[in-house]
């Protein structure tokens, strides 16, 4: 019934999703197997895309490929740039999204892959031989073999669902938990742990007043995720800001005693920086108030996601506290909130190519790994896919670093630090995040995507001519010159030092309160080397003009670190040996295992001195 396979995605997520898309695109026969045809990709949390350094890593995957930006922008109800009062390296780009057009359009992107099978059924096994893994195991009593396996199991291994008092099994509201694949595991030898999260309660929006609430719109020129040519949304929907107060505090407390969390029942670690409505009141007890995103689910739906206010309070608490809100007087409840905890597998059992250690061809991305957010899921299942074809292929591993990406950022964290916490990504995780900004994603990665056989040569030829459109930009701001009769007026009109003699544009857009948009719009006829010139790159220039020195330093820093990633650690090196290192680093180098001095620095508890010791042992 079923042939031998290239790869095996276990699971239909947004990590499974991109895995599958990536290797069959890449050439691979894949099957993708999961428990819900009818909820392939589904927005488990809230119906949105990207936000601080998420959206980053959304415009990553496209620029190398992946469908997520794609997706996202053919099922955008908002565009938002956040962060736009910051400097550059902190904008990143969210859009609100049409939850059910958004699964559609994945499917859609599946099924027009002619190299992606799809298989409804729950894979509860693999099967390894030699350590090796050569295949899954189905429910249904199928056994299919494969080169390789990606798993992306998400919330479902073992998942267990909480509200108030009540607990049953499942990997999300409605839909079963999966079994029998964490039992496998443990007898191979891997470590496994459990973690948490939790959603809102989602509620008719005929039932809310939002004339009680703030109106929150989208850009009157909104963006999008892609660089290739998906349109950008027209006629935007409104999401709302509105608050909690004491009243509601005051009830909720009434169910803490109820609490999962509170009464001990969930052992699993939740996310720190997503933490329920009951852990805000908790830990914040100070504050009398916290801030509530009402967020409609669609185009056509009237349901109301209430991002703020995720719990696992009963429902009628839940329910009684809600309808304190401020514009929610008389809300109607679609269905509550729950928190669900499930297994994992620390991810210092894989290594930078998200290959398990413990066995060979057998990948892991996503929650599997303790990372929480559809963007860091679909990086990895990105990334996992990639290299399971590489791999199959006989070619070179796909690895980026610190450097290059975000996505080199999380798996980095993830693979030499490990985390005994749901991974959420923040652009403070990144050394070099004015290298890695949101605009720049496809001059960095499209190149190296193309290399693997991801990007088509219409998305590199685009690159390059964005790269000649640049160039000519910054070229004419260094010739360009205005008198102090055509500027000065500007420069008043900004409290900007006027000129006494005629100034480059490029020394004047270095002044922060200047923008090269916005001399554009008052000199367009004097600057004419900007004619013909989309605002993108236009934007892109003033920034690598504000910007430079700094450019220049994380370039320098990167250089420094690209020296470390190019000494190689033999894998057969015995750190027992190496009597000069502390107990801890031996004991963290001996399970990591490093291959380069890089991995080695980044590795907690590996310090400095231990450093230096390696280094002189590899001089040796």
């Amino acid at each position: 019934m079923f042939e031998k396979y290239d790869l095996i995605v276990v699971g239909g997520g947004h990590a499974g999703c991109e895995a599958a898309h990536a290797a069959a695109t890449m050439g691979s026969r894949v099957l993708l197997i999961t428990m819900n045809m009818g909820v392939i990709a589904q927005m488990s949390c809230n119906p949105a895309m990207g936000g601080v350094a998420k959206g980053q890593i959304v415009r990553e995957i496209d620029a190398l490929g992946g469908m997520s930006g794609i997706v996202s922008d053919l099922s955008t109800i908002q565009f938002r740039m956040l962060n736009k009062s910051k400097g550059p390296a902190m904008w990143s780009p969210r859009s609100q999204n049409d939850r059910m057009l958004f699964a559609q359009k994945w499917r859609e992107a599946l099924e027009k892959n002619p190299n992606v099978d799809l298989w409804q059924d729950m894979v509860n096994g693999i099967v390894v031989e030699k350590n090796k893994i050569v295949g899954v195991k189905t429910s249904m009593g199928h056994e299919i073999k494969s080169k390789s396996v990606v798993l992306t199991s998400g919330t479902f291994l073992n998942g267990v669902i909480h509200v108030g008092e009540k607990q049953f099994g499942g990997g999300r509201a409605g839909e079963r938990a999966s079994t029998g694949i964490t039992e496998d595991l443990i007898k191979l030898g891997f470590e496994a742990g459990r973690m948490k999260t939790g959603t809102p309660p989602r509620v008719d929006g005929r039932s809310l007043n939002y004339s009680l609430m703030e109106e929150q719109k989208g850009d009157e020129s909104p963006g999008k995720f892609s660089f290739s040519n998906t349109p950008a949304v027209k006629g935007q929907r409104s999401c709302h800001i509105t608050y909690t107060n004491e009243n509601v505090h005051d009830i909720l407390r009434t169910g803490f005693d109820q609490s999962p969390m509170f009464n001990g029942r969930i052992q699993g670690i939740g996310p720190r920086y997503c933490p329920s409505i009951e852990d805000k009141i908790d830990r914040f007890a100070e504050r009398n108030r916290h801030q509530i995103f009402v967020e409609p689910e669609g185009w056509t739906t009237i349901e109301v996601y209430v991002n703020g206010f995720s719990t696992s309070l009963p429902e009628e608490v839940q329910f009684k506290a809600i309808r304190e809100i401020k514009g929610f007087e008389k809300a109607k409840m679609f269905r509550p909130g729950y928190a669900i905890e499930y297994d994992y597998f620390p991810p210092l059992q894989l290594s930078a190519t998200l290959e398990t250690k413990p066995v060979e061809n057998l990948y892991f991305a996503g929650q599997i790994n303790g990372t929480t957010g559809y963007e860091e899921a679909a990086c990895q299942g990105l990334m996992a896919g990639i290299n399971a074809h590489l791999k199959n292929n006989h070619r070179e591993p796909f690895v980026l670093n610190r450097s290059q990406a975000y996505i080199g950022v999380l798996i980095d964290d993830l693979v030499h630090k490990g985390t005994d916490e749901p991974y959420r990504m923040f652009t403070s995780r990144a050394e070099y995040r004015i290298l890695l900004r949101q605009d720049n994603a496809d001059t960095r990665l499209t190149e190296l995507s193309h290399g693997l056989g991801l990007a088509s040569e219409e998305r590199v030829e685009e690159v390059r001519r964005k790269d000649v459109a640049l160039q000519k930009v910054l070229t004419g701001l260094k010739k360009e010159k205005l008198a102090p009769e055509k500027i000065n007026p500007i420069l008043i009109s900004l409290d900007s030092a006027e000129i006494k003699e005629k100034s480059t544009v490029q020394q004047l857009i270095k002044r922060p309160e200047i923008s090269l948009i916005g001399l554009q719009d008052q000199l367009n006829d004097h600057l004419t080397f900007l004619q013909d010139t989309d605002p993108e790159t236009i934007e892109q220039a003033d920034i690598l003009t504000k910007y430079g020195n700094y450019i220049q330093k994380e370039e320098a820093m990167a250089q420094k670190l690209k020296n470390l990633e190019e000494q190689i650690i033999p894998n057969s090196l015995d750190y027992s040996q190496l009597s000069s290192l502390s107990s801890e680093a031996r004991e963290k180098l001996s399970a990591i295992k490093p291959q380069t001095l890089g991995q080695a620095s980044r590795i907690s508890g590996v310090s400095p001195a231990d450093l230096s010791v390696l280094m002189v042992y590899l001089k040796r």
